[in-house]
């Protein structure tokens, strides 16, 4: 269980620009943002909406709705997963609406994540962008960063986390509409 507090909220910031990797993952959602935004922010229900994902557990929760949170997820490479890990501060934004997240532990240390949805047209345009610096590895910190890291693992995981959160909120609207029907 998640140590509950009543503790402020992490003030995160948006992410920087001056990183070394930028990595953008974005949908048009066909949703509300308020559904969208809503599943993205329940981190912990991910798991039942995401084959990919193994487990998300609050190591403590604020009072936004953010807190430390532990996720583990697999990256698929056909026949095989290859298990990945990250502990991470959270910040959730109800008014703007926004989700973030700075990387406390793993591989992905000091990466900054938001989670922005901005309504469009026929729905919402989500948006994950992942900054980095990459490992503080010597020589091949910035290689590793740039050329599999982000491209294989950030963006790999991040679409399928976007693509099955999507279609959870999609999923979600057409049976709240089903039971507004009748």
């Amino acid at each position: 269980m998640p140590v509950l507090s009543s503790a402020a909220p992490f003030d995160l910031g948006p992410p920087p620009a001056d990183r070394l990797v930028t990595t953008v993952d974005e949908l048009l959602v066909r949703a509300p943002v308020q559904q969208i935004f809503e599943i993205a922010a329940a981190v912990e229900h991910w798991p039942a909406y995401l084959d990919h994902y193994r487990y998300v557990r609050f190591r403590e929760q604020r009072r936004d709705g953010g807190g430390i949170v532990e996720m583990a997820a697999n990256r698929p490479f056909g026949l095989f997963n290859w298990p990945t890990w990250w502990l991470s501060e959270m910040a959730v934004n109800r008014d703007v609406p926004w989700v973030r997240f700075r990387h406390i532990g793993g591989v992905t240390t000091r990466m900054d994540v938001e989670w922005s949805f901005t309504p469009v047209e026929g729905g919402t345009l989500t948006r994950i962008v992942h900054v980095w610096n990459g490992p503080r590895w010597p020589l091949i910190g910035p290689f590793a960063a740039t050329q599999i890291i982000a491209p294989v693992f950030v963006h790999g995981i991040a679409s399928r986390t976007l693509a099955g959160l999507a279609k959870a909120a999609v999923g979600r609207g057409a049976s709240l509409a089903t039971r507004g029907a009748a």
